[in-house]
């Protein structure tokens, strides 16, 4: 799952004191956590306080996190592992069309063994409907899993409505959320979802980072065999460096993403001035605040734009960076109901804490010079031109 970003400076990098945190760790506290001599117990310590820390940044407790080798890893625990625990009580299992492919292939599998996959449409923004939801919860409905937002038009989901709904609903499901896109860009009320995944490098964290917020009480198959860590959950020793490192982009980015929302209407404002101009995603307050998913008429191919940016130093997506180097359309966009050149064409801008008015200002204007040199004129304009 990797962003896309604005960059035409040195300026979109990891948190400096997430840098140092890792450093030293590799450099001096590089202990074992499982093992009992000194630096071991303290490499142990380290990852305990790092844990309360993240904690805290989602709002549940230090024993309800564990660590993961980042948003895909999570997603699959959580799709195989909350299945295997439920499948006596019921085969239904919930998703939508617009999930990210490490739920979208894992819901595919279980529906090859057997599980009934109930897929719910989206709307033209991308938004889920709480009716359709109603409509497709059972008595025998055991996982539903969504995302928190959108990674690729930045649509955000009621997660709080929804949960309250499984719960009147369905007695037997588990809420799973993808919360990559959402955890510290946007606050709202999780009490109600059971299961949280989390990615530390949208969080400007180190990659191959992340977690499982499991709450108490909700049990899961474990994941890999072996070993005692993680509640002997996830065997493996402990990647200590990357923990600390998720721990501490988690909190900063907390902290720091308060001005995305206004960077983020500051480029949409300044797109909207570009001729042929489509916002693909829901508009203002109701999208998260750092992504925005464009197309423009006469750009045929996403792909030709971002490489026309990237040569002005914008650095922008087709889709989901997970299967941007792969010629198809999105499935995303699809499922919305673009077609034709909004589809092949769109790309995606994602912003960071990191990115000033500055560089927001460079990239609308480097878009107007690049949509400009790309895209296809009619041919009875060309006629008209000579």
């Amino acid at each position: 799952m990797t962003e896309a970003y604005l960059d035409n400076s040195a300026t979109t990098r990891a948190w400096p004191e997430v840098v140092r945190v890792m450093a030293r760790a590799m450099e001096r506290d590089y202990g074992n956590p499982s093992s009992l001599h000194p630096r071991g117990l303290a490499a142990e310590k380290m990852i305990q306080e790092a844990r309360e820390r993240l904690a805290r940044v989602v709002g549940c407790h230090g024993d309800e996190i564990y660590f993961t080798s980042g948003g895909t890893e999570a997603n699959n625990w959580a799709c195989f592992g909350l299945t295997a625990m439920r499948e006596k009580r019921g085969r239904r299992i919930i998703t939508t069309a617009m999930e990210h492919p490490s739920i979208r292939v894992p819901f595919r599998v279980l529906g090859e063994r057997g599980f009934d996959v109930v897929t719910l449409p989206v709307s033209r923004e991308g938004e889920i409907s709480l009716e359709h939801l109603s409509d497709a919860l059972t008595e025998d409905t055991i996982l539903v899993s969504v995302m928190w937002v959108n990674n690729e038009v930045g649509s955000v989901q009621p997660l709080a409505e929804m949960g309250t709904l499984i719960k009147e609903k369905s007695p037997h499901a588990v809420f799973h959320v993808d919360g990559v896109q959402g955890l510290g860009k946007l606050r709202t009320d999780l009490s109600n979802v059971d299961v949280l995944s989390l990615s530390g490098h949208k969080l400007h964290g180190p990659k191959g980072t992340g977690a499982l917020c499991l709450k108490r009480g909700v049990r899961i198959e474990p994941w890999l065999l072996g070993g005692e860590q993680e509640n002997q959950l996830r065997a493996g020793t402990e990647n200590v460096p990357g923990i600390l490192g998720l721990a501490e982009a988690a909190t900063l980015t907390g902290e720091r993403s308060q001005g995305l929302r206004g960077l983020r209407e500051r480029l949409v404002t300044g797109l909207e001035g570009i001729e042929g101009f489509q916002l693909n995603g829901p508009p203002g307050e109701r999208s998260a605040p750092h992504i925005v998913n464009a197309s423009f008429a006469g750009v045929a191919r996403g792909e030709v734009l971002v490489r026309a940016l990237a040569e002005r130093e914008v650095h922008v997506s087709t889709g989901s960076a997970c299967h941007s180097r792969r010629p198809q359309a999105s499935h995303v966009l699809e499922a919305m109901g673009l077609r034709g050149n909004a589809l092949t064409g769109a790309i995606r801008y994602s912003l960071s804490a990191m990115n000033s008015e500055l560089e927001v200002d460079y990239a609308v204007g480097a878009t107007a010079d690049a949509v400009e040199e790309v895209k296809i004129i009619p041919q009875r304009q060309r006629g008209r031109k000579r």
